[in-house]
């Protein structure tokens, strides 16, 4: 069914030589790094350039928060601040909870937008529409800027060449305080599309396809770099699609290059923002502003370096629908129609699918029909922008004509807030970018996720179907094996660049060694390194989150482990829930370093962010399990690490010798929080 092959062997070498630590061009750059260049701050050397696997301190252009601008303010009055750094970088936009009237969430609102208001922040509230549309709308992501948010689906901005990445709480109210906080430049994986997408395929079936396609962590906390001939068949609209679901396919930004595509787009729209305004200048979107990217184009050089490189032929991308409850399970329309799959509900609404192409192309299929006796399909606009604009066209009035239920601009159903979540044994379908489990309303329903011409034919049969049976002049697209090829060019993640001289601040020890206590499993969650029946309670002393360090996963973890141990995990540790206590629980255990195949993103910057210090390591976690150690869950492996963490440098002796690795080099931005003990220490200072 799915098609993955290799590329040439001489590409393949060439790219892998490419990627060597020490390489002749270590100093080309592909455009993440160009982009993350621009927005560093404070680097150790005028002519430093900035490369995968980095720590760099990255000032952004704009930070937006949503309903949880509450909890970042409680962080933001903790830290001792006061005053907003700079006024125009933080953005806030009401969009989560917005069917919630109760006097809490209203008094909530309200101490949100009193806050903007003194500060002079720009302030979207409740029904204005989804946080990263607004920030795509209103020109605070723009082609080479790079703008952050607090939640995981800022990736989208990444489909007008922006490089939208997400941060946490505590990040955001760094930025608030300092105008600046850190980030970890990830491996960068090229993904390159090929071809041109058949007519009715849709951006949300490119995306779709990729991740059922490379489904096996292939992309997991990388940056991605969209481009290749195919791009320029897929409109903007599609290439936000894109973007914002390569959060489901595991990545941390997913950037496409920019065109003459893209320019036009914006031209577009600095013109109806020129007429909805009344004044000429937009102060975002604006000719001016055109006119400098155009004449400025920022492109990656032509030998910059890859950890990975993707290809997908786009002329062999049909219609797909994801699930049940998973994204990474996905089933040809056609084969799925056959399966007589009746549903219960359908939804057009949420970040990824609910602009106005959107909407009218959901309008189109119910176009002179019926929603079906037994479902119930909602429908809800991206913004307010967008509801007004399908009004003007009739095609709202022709989605409510039909039977839909309209909800306001928001989030809705997609998170679980409000109307019509799914009930126990319910099957829905719908045009969002997540179907876990539960997500949608009740953990014993069953969701899927299509296209939004897919769900409104769907809801119209009360089944899932396509526009092709409805007996609609659209004909139904046969089902054809997706082609893509995948090569893991990285061999290490670190940074390809050699430090200068090993850069230490004062009070930073660079050079740490210990025995190696290793963790031999995957996906260790943070209730296995933290216990959840101790994460509310907010009186467990240090001593005590020690003790209990890890008991979930391994209860004799507490017994095994040493002084001046390095603890190992395996690949994504620390997935499941963002509680801090996690991290925190293994500092106070007394690990100065935690060592992993991958972190999961959330808890890499939780562990940093509370002074921990975490780094990966794939290749020792390959060659420790390569060893067959004997021990149960927690293994006393008898090697021991020498550490320069300045230098990325790491030692090992085994029993059957040394063993030299490369891990990431620990930079100023992240020696300064460890040495202060912590993000919030870290603004404290500089407040001081």
């Amino acid at each position: 069914m799915w098609s993955v092959g290799p590329i040439s062997s001489t590409l393949k070498c060439q790219l892998r030589t490419s990627f060597r630590r020490g390489y002749a061009s270590a100093k080309s750059q592909n455009l993440i790094e160009k982009i993350v260049q621009r927005y560093a701050v404070d680097l150790p050397d005028p002519a430093f350039k900035v490369q995968q696997g980095d720590f760099v301190s990255i000032q952004p252009e704009h930070v937006m928060t949503h309903d949880n601008t509450g909890a970042v303010l409680s962080k933001f009055s903790s830290i001792g601040a006061s005053n907003v750094f700079n006024s125009k970088q933080p953005v806030f936009t009401l969009d989560h909870n917005v069917q919630d009237t109760s006097e809490k969430n209203l008094e909530k609102y309200r101490k949100i937008g009193e806050f903007a208001k003194k500060h002079g922040i720009d302030f979207y509230p409740a029904g204005r529409g989804i946080g990263h549309q607004i920030v795509i709308e209103e020109g605070y992501a723009l082609p080479y800027t790079l703008t952050v948010a607090s939640d995981s689906h800022s990736n989208m901005y990444g489909g007008i060449g922006a490089l939208g990445t997400p941060i946490v709480r505590t990040d955001a109210a760094a930025i608030w305080a300092t105008g600046r906080t850190w980030w970890q430049v990830p491996p960068v994986a090229k993904v390159e599309l090929l071809g041109s997408l058949p007519a009715g395929v849709t951006g949300k079936d490119v995306i779709v396809t990729l991740c059922g396609l490379f489904n096996k962590d292939e992309v997991l906390n990388c940056a991605l770099e969209f481009t290749g001939p195919g791009v320029s068949s897929i409109t903007i609209d599609d290439r936000l699609t894109i973007a914002n679901m390569t959060t489901e396919w595991g990545a941390l930004a997913g950037v496409f290059e920019v065109d003459e595509f893209t320019l036009d787009w914006l031209k577009k729209r600095a013109k109806t923002l020129s007429l909805r305004s009344g004044q000429s200048l937009h102060p975002r979107i604006n000719e001016d502003r055109i006119r400098q990217l155009e004449a400025n184009p920022i492109l990656p050089d032509t030998d910059a370096r890859y950890a990975k490189h993707l290809t997908l032929d786009l002329a062999t991308v049909s219609p797909w629908v994801s699930g049940p409850n998973s994204v990474k399970v996905a089933t040809p329309l056609v084969e799925l129609e056959k399966k007589n799959i009746k549903i219960h509900k359908a939804y057009v609404v949420s970040c990824v699918n609910s602009r106005a192409h959107d909407l009218r192309a959901a309008a189109e299929v119910l176009k002179s029909r019926k929603v079906a006796e037994g479902v119930e399909l909602y429908v809800a606009a991206a913004s307010s922008e967008v509801q007004s604009d399908v009004l003007a066209s009739g095609h709202w009035d022709i989605l409510l004509q039909a039977g839909a239920r309209p909800l306001p601009a928001g989030c809705g159903p997609c998170i679980g807030l409000g109307a019509g979540l799914l009930q126990d044994n319910e099957v829905g379908i719908s045009a969002t970018n997540r179907n876990f489990k539960g997500r949608m309303g009740s953990p014993l329903a069953q969701a899927y996720l299509s296209s939004p011409a897919v769900v409104a034919a769907s809801a119209v049969a009360g089944r899932i179907c396509g526009p092709g049976s409805l007996n609609l002049t659209v004909k139904a697209l046969p089902s054809i094996s997706p082609k893509g090829t995948y090569n893991d060019l990285s061999g290490s993640t670190a940074s390809a660049q050699e430090p200068a001289a090993g850069t230490v601040i004062p009070g930073f020890d660079t050079n740490l060694r210990g025995g190696l206590l290793f963790c031999d499993a995957d996906n260790v969650n943070t209730d296995g390194i933290y216990p959840g029946k101790y994460t509310y309670q907010d009186d467990v002393p240090p001593e005590t989150m020690a003790k209990v360090a890890m008991e979930n996963y391994d209860p004799k973890f507490g017994s095994i482990k040493s002084e001046n141990d390095i603890l190992v995990g395996g690949f994504n540790f620390g997935t499941g829930s963002s509680r801090e206590q996690a991290a925190t629980a293994l500092k106070y255990a007394g690990f100065r370093l935690v060592l992993a195949g991958s972190f999961s993103e959330t808890y890499k910057r939780n562990a940093i962010n509370n002074g921990l210090c975490v780094l990966e390591s794939p290749e020792l976690v390959r060659q420790l399990r390569g060893a067959a150690l004997p021990g149960g869950a927690s293994k006393k492996t008898g090697w021991f690490a020498d550490i320069d963490l300045s230098t990325g440098r790491m030692s090992v002796e085994t029993p059957e010798g040394s063993k030299n690795f490369v891990i990431p080099a620990v930079g100023k931005a992240a020696q300064e929080i460890i040495v202060d003990g912590g993000l919030e220490n870290w603004v404290r200072r500089r407040l001081a």
